[in-house]
């Protein structure tokens, strides 16, 4: 199995609190998805996070066909990181890291993806042609909406 892994890096003019404090509510994920993906979060949601949370929603990634997609949130330390992990869904493997940290001028934010794409080969044939520059959109429409909120 052939993991990527995927890392984008941006500071935000905010306090760390702020930061966590919108990060950690689940609600605001379909504020930064792009709505081209017709995200839709099918589980009840807590107004803040918790260790082993499990998160569903329907998604379309390829072809306007719906998914499901479950996520776990695994580790959580306050201010500092929080992990999901896939449970169900288009990966065959996911782990993403967002981790804040305080700078000068705010809070730098890291989103660290590893995955693995199913169907051997052709999973990486599709993750060259497809998957990563899905990434790179869905990561730069958040990373536009963030600017734009936290300005």
């Amino acid at each position: 199995m052939k993991i990527y892994t995927f890392k984008q890096i941006q500071n935000l003019p905010v306090s760390i609190d702020e930061a966590w404090n919108f990060f950690s509510n689940p609600k605001n994920l379909n504020d930064i998805t792009p709505p081209s993906l017709n995200f839709e979060i099918t589980s009840e949601l807590p107004e803040k996070m918790y260790s082993g949370m499990v998160i569903t929603y329907k998604i379309k990634i390829i072809a306007g066909i719906p998914q499901i997609w479950v996520t776990e949130i695994k580790n959580i330390e306050e201010k500092k990181f929080f992990i999901d992990e896939q449970r169900f869904g288009p990966y065959k493997f996911w782990h993403h890291k967002h981790i804040f940290k305080e700078i000068e001028s705010g809070v730098e934010m890291t989103d660290l993806i590893h995955y693995a794409i199913p169907f051997g080969i052709f999973g990486q044939i599709a993750n060259s042609i497809f998957v990563q520059k899905k990434l790179n959109e869905i990561f730069s429409y958040r990373k536009k909406y963030l600017s734009e909120k936290f300005k």
